[in-house]
């Protein structure tokens, strides 16, 4: 029987995130919509497609529902928020939960441009303040 996450938390691998941007593209489809859909660049067996789509729903980042004998999947949460997971697991594990040091990582490996984060600071200055949260001190730490 294989195991159920709730939400999704392990890595995607290139096939996976391919089946994914399908799926946030079109919102929901079938096996065989996605072997259709991926056929032009990457063609796949029907069976290699579903294996896929059954990993992506253990991991948590699909579900499906039953029409008529299809199986219809759907992406459990929409890619920005799936992005925002990848990088809170980024800090927690390489950066001690700090945003800080991921930012001067980036930085200084020139992955980001300091220009580019100036900008963002003068948007997020510019913000209305009953649209900004208050600032976490490291929500995802626990204490032990």
């Amino acid at each position: 029987m294989r195991q159920k996450l709730n939400t999704p938390g392990t890595d995607l691998s290139p096939l996976e995130r391919q089946l994914m941007e399908i799926l946030w593209k079109e919102k929901s489809s079938t096996a065989e919509e996605i072997r259709a859909a991926l056929a032009p660049r990457h063609p796949l067996m029907d069976s290699t497609v579903r294996t896929v789509l059954r990993r992506l729903e253990d991991k948590g980042y699909v579900t499906h529902t039953v029409q008529g004998k299809a199986f219809v999947y759907r992406g459990v949460e929409p890619p920005r928020s799936v992005a925002v997971r990848a990088v809170r697991m980024i800090l927690d594990q390489f950066c001690n939960g700090s945003l800080e040091q991921l930012l001067l990582g980036m930085v200084e490996n020139e992955a980001v441009d300091p220009e580019d984060l100036r900008n963002l600071a003068r948007k997020l200055a510019q913000e209305s303040p009953g649209k900004r949260r208050s600032p976490k001190k490291n929500p995802r730490k626990r204490k032990e």
